[in-house]
């Protein structure tokens, strides 16, 4: 079973070019944050723009909008209830992040439902938390277009795969996953658990070697999410860089559990930048 080790991500994360310019790094759109729930979305737009993003967009509740501009003022934000202008955005991102802290409503149901409409084949879609849980509930086929990662922990994986937790062995996550890729075939599952899995449609299966418990914490998974999306929309090749992002989340996590009891999402969104600066010099 291959290794989601250091040496991998230090040969994704490279220098940025002297011709840098932000519309080379990526644009991604974080989709979330109904009015109860604005801080995954904060919390997955803020790991998203840490990471390197070039341009990043937060469409959210409008309840959050001056939480956002306050905590994170690179981002846009635009109002997820505008489908019409929504859709538009779409097709204007190269990566689309889909459910922290949308909810489960109707509301968050037709959001959902108008983005998986607009998705391309050229798109990376990021689809996390409640949006997986409508998926399950409503019984929502995945895109059809566009390269489909999937962030469930196991609960989530139970309820989409109808695999029961004591049941999900790489045997049985990897047959859900040949229904999936029927639909299409570009789909990748990131598995969070104790030591998470990711499972490529080439069939490999490959295991993460950092993280720790003090990660155990309410908006880890979102704080993955904006990682993962940075590191699609900046590096090559896509398979190569969703790996990357998966180590870097638990990478700066161990290091900062090396003092911290637990290991905060702001505190390992505020270390992206220095540690993944370490990476590219190395």
């Amino acid at each position: 079973m291959p290794e989601i080790n250091l040496q991998l991500a230090k040969n994704i994360i490279q220098p940025r070019p002297k011709d840098s310019y932000k519309g080379k790094f990526g644009r991604v759109l974080i989709i979330g944050g109904n009015q109860n729930f604005g801080g995954a979305a904060i919390m997955s737009a803020s790991a998203a723009v840490y990471a390197g993003a070039g341009l990043v967009t937060t469409a959210t509740d409008p309840n959050n909008f001056t939480a956002l501009h306050s905590r994170l003022p690179e981002s846009m934000v635009l109002d997820y209830n505008d489908h019409a202008y929504l859709k538009q955005l779409v097709n204007e991102m190269n990566v689309v992040v889909i459910g922290p802290g949308l909810g489960t409503d109707g509301q968050s149901l037709a959001i959902l439902r108008a983005v998986f409409t607009a998705i391309t084949d050229t798109q990376a879609i990021i689809i996390d938390g409640s949006a997986l849980t409508l998926m399950a509930q409503h019984q929502i086929p995945i895109p059809a277009k566009g390269h489909i990662v999937l962030t469930p922990h196991q609960m989530e994986w139970q309820r989409l795969s109808t695999i029961p937790i004591n049941e999900q062995t790489d045997t049985t996550t990897h047959q859900a996953l040949v229904k999936l890729w029927r639909f299409n075939p570009t789909v990748t599952l990131v598995l969070k658990s104790a030591q998470t899995k990711v499972y490529p449609p080439d069939g490999t299966v490959w295991i993460n070697q950092a993280g720790n418990p003090g990660m155990a914490t309410g908006g880890s998974g979102d704080t993955l999410t904006g990682i993962l999306a940075a590191c699609l929309g900046q590096f090559q090749p896509q398979d190569k860089a969703l790996l990357a992002g998966v180590y870097l989340h638990s990478a700066v996590a161990d290091k900062l559990a090396q003092t911290s009891y637990v290991t905060l999402p702001q505190e390992i969104i505020q270390e992206l930048p220095k540690f993944m600066h370490q990476l590219a010099q190395a």
